[in-house]
């Protein structure tokens, strides 16, 4: 007689999905839109799996849970779990390669799909897929790997591969500076709600001293970017995003661009290496050094 060699009968599947969620992405909101089911109904199913497993798995408030000890081990390993199914089931799909990158929205909008024919004309047996990932998220179920800004600290991963040297810098539209003048501190404040530390960052890189004054704030960094292009204020962004428009002279950084210590774009492999994915990586280095530096 075989054996059943499981200690037991595992937990509920959708708790275990609601609650790599939640840990993966650091929000019951995001998790809950990912998934396609209510906040509730996450957080009951997170509460169901602690409850089974009898050990605490977040901490701290519900707004910004906190994994706890137990939480990030089971965390990293369900991860990897889900990943591996996601590349089974695509491995068994007839015909062709397919590749499928999650990227933080900015990146994708304002640098990565507009350079995409080329690759496509370059390597027209690969299926690439792109969907958004979360701001705060640093991985994607089915993804094989991700783009999105890294803090210089992380760069060392090995998984990780920088593409584009990057700097902040305030931009602003010719028809902003001619309403408002040449200095961004200035004209009104256009902030993204991605990325509300903007604006500080970029005075304490620069050296200089916010004045008081209320943001705009708009949803993405390109949509900052947009707003400040319609002459509606100056934006904070990566030099990535907006140098074409910059050469183009469409907007004008009036202050040097501040490098030191600015986030990068970064290539992160989240599946095991393959063609595909070698190719598209070493696609993106080539077009990001493409991009001139920053002024």
């Amino acid at each position: 007689m075989f054996e059943n060699l499981t200690s037991g009968p595992l937990p509920s599947l959708n708790a275990l999905r609601a609650f790599e969620a939640v840990a993966r992405t650091g929000r019951v909101t995001l998790a809950a839109g990912e998934l396609n089911v209510t906040h509730s109904a996450v957080s009951r199913q997170v509460k169901a799996l602690e409850a089974t497993l009898g050990v605490r798995l977040f901490s701290g408030p519900k707004s910004r849970p906190e994994l706890t000890t137990a939480g990030r081990d089971l965390a990293g390993s369900l991860t990897e779990a889900f990943n591996q199914i996601a590349a089974a089931v695509r491995h068994v799909k007839a015909g062709g390669e397919d590749l499928h990158i999650a990227v933080n929205a900015s990146i994708s909008v304002k640098w990565l799909i507009p350079r995409l024919a080329d690759f496509q004309a370059a390597h027209p047996d690969i299926r690439l897929h792109l969907s958004e990932l979360a701001p705060h998220a640093t991985s994607q179920h089915g993804a094989q790997a991700v783009l999105r800004m890294v803090p210089t600290s992380r760069l060392s991963d090995p998984a990780c591969t920088p593409f584009i040297g990057n700097a902040l810098g305030a931009v602003m539209s010719p028809d902003g500076i001619r309403r408002y003048g040449a200095d961004p501190l200035k004209a009104p404040r256009l902030a993204a709600a991605t990325h509300p530390e903007g604006w500080p960052v970029w005075a304490e890189l620069a050296g200089v001293e916010l004045p008081p004054m209320a943001e705009r704030p708009f949803a993405h960094v390109h949509f900052a970017m947009d707003a400040a292009l319609a002459g509606l204020g100056a934006a904070i962004v990566s030099w990535p995003l907006c140098s074409a428009e910059v050469e183009a002279g469409r907007l004008v950084a009036p202050w040097a661009s501040a490098s030191r210590r600015a986030p990068s774009p970064c290539w992160r492999r989240r599946a095991p290496s393959a063609a595909p994915l070698a190719r598209f990586r070493d696609w993106l280095v080539a077009e990001g050094a493409k991009t001139p530096s920053a002024p």
